[in-house]
């Protein structure tokens, strides 16, 4: 008769553990989704020689920056994608995860950094290194701001 009545105990136990793991997944996608709210949008252009690059900055309420960036380069495939990533003073760092236009079977992922200057995001260039097949900008080094090609003025964003 003991052995029943313990493995009712067991069944129990897992079916209450069980329920707990679910509450505790939906709560962090609850806090996910919530976090996850537009607060503002801008759109930026970036003009040089006959380079494009038209980006679409989202500001999370968690204070996170998402949005879109198509880069539309002399002689190469447009490249699009998304970004995500935070403003660090007024630097926004992202990672911009993209593929080439025609060939969407890889995915490139590649760090930016852009200045805040007064209505401006100005592009920088700085030091880059590979470890592991992801890239980063090297810890330590500067970034350029000053001797750049793209400069981000504001624009309207258009309805798509």
């Amino acid at each position: 008769m003991r052995i029943p009545g313990l493995f009712c105990l067991l069944f129990a136990s897992a079916i209450f553990v069980s329920c707990k793991k679910d509450q505790s997944a939906k709560d962090t996608k609850d806090a996910k989704v919530k976090a996850d709210i537009v607060v503002n949008t801008e759109c930026y252009k970036a003009l040089y020689d006959s380079d494009t690059i038209d980006l679409k900055l989202n500001t999370l309420e968690s204070g996170k920056i998402s949005g879109d960036m198509v880069m539309k380069l002399n002689q190469m495939p447009n490249k699009i994608g998304e970004i995500y990533g935070d403003f660090h003073g007024d630097t926004l760092m992202v990672s911009y995860t993209f593929i080439d236009q025609g060939n969407d079977k890889i995915t490139y992922k590649n760090p930016m950094a852009f200045l805040k200057k007064d209505s401006l995001l100005i592009l920088g260039n700085g030091k880059m290194e590979t470890t592991m097949g992801a890239t980063y900008f090297v810890k330590g080094e500067p970034i350029d701001f000053e001797n750049v090609k793209y400069k981000f003025s504001k624009v309207d964003c258009e309805d798509k």
